[in-house]
């Protein structure tokens, strides 16, 4: 185990992460910014000597469980908490679930952006959107998942690049289903998905694909038939992925889509 990387991991993540970000009040009295070793212990459900011990570098070796509490506490995201398990000398175990949470610079994004544009997270859950992909895509509640809407429910006003789109979804959900064996929420949307025949044919054959970009035509309500690219940036700290919907510059689906923007 490095001790003293591990140390130095845990002062520095401890430090950086404000009361709010912890879900805790502030109380206006701190003298230095951070959470208190008090506040971490009480997060990780273990003792405060015991954290002190491992920000000094002379604590035991830390469980796995230890390290998930300690995980959890400190907001640590995917790679931060595989890096905690290493400096830990522990392989680092399957997350409980995908991160669900977007990160202020990702929302603050689709405040800027012209375009519409939606976030996934690794089961397809729609976790944060802006004003125009939700006038142009048809809202996301009550049901935000787009594999659930895709074979359970019919994807409202596409009528072309929904095929495509099935074999993208199943190919991620078994992607996500691997590395999150122990999600409840991802298997009970799975064991639901499995209703469709069409997902269940999917799943079987293995399909494998990889985001990038797609094009379809979508019949919408008031805006008409309009072509739109369909295009990927992946966030892979948290397994989550941006989706930019736009049309080619100068076409009428272009100008339709200024006019749902307002």
């Amino acid at each position: 185990m490095a001790r003293a990387e591990l140390a130095r991991f845990l002062r520095d993540r401890r430090e950086r992460l404000s009361p709010a970000d912890a879900g805790l009040p502030g109380d206006g009295l701190r003298r230095t910014p951070g959470l208190r070793r008090e506040e971490v212990a009480a997060l990780a459900h273990m003792s405060v000597d015991y954290v002190v011990r491992l920000e000094q570098g002379r604590g035991p070796y830390p469980s796995p469980r230890i390290l998930e509490g300690l995980s959890t506490a400190l907001r640590l995201d995917p790679a931060q908490r595989n890096h905690l398990f290493r400096l830990a000398g522990r392989p680092p175990a399957p997350a409980d679930g995908p991160s669900r949470r977007v990160r202020p610079h990702i929302a603050a994004m689709l405040g800027r952006v012209e375009e519409a544009a939606i976030v996934t997270d690794a089961t397809y859950d729609v976790i944060a959107w802006n004003p125009l992909a939700e006038r142009l895509l048809g809202g996301f509640r009550p049901t935000r998942n787009l594999a659930r809407r895709r074979f359970l429910e019919g994807v409202p006003f596409e009528t072309s690049g929904a095929e495509e789109f099935g074999a993208i979804a199943v190919s991620r959900l078994r992607a996500a289903a691997r590395r999150y064996p122990r999600d409840e929420r991802l298997a009970g949307l799975i064991a639901d998905l499995r209703r469709s025949d069409e997902f269940g044919s999917l799943w079987a054959s293995d399909p494998v694909r990889q985001p990038g970009h797609r094009s379809k035509t979508i019949d919408h309500p008031v805006a008409g038939r309009l072509r739109v690219n369909c295009d990927v940036l992946a966030v892979p700290d948290d397994d989550q992925q941006v989706v930019f919907v736009t049309a080619d510059a100068g076409s009428r689906s272009a100008r339709a889509l200024r006019a749902l923007a307002g």
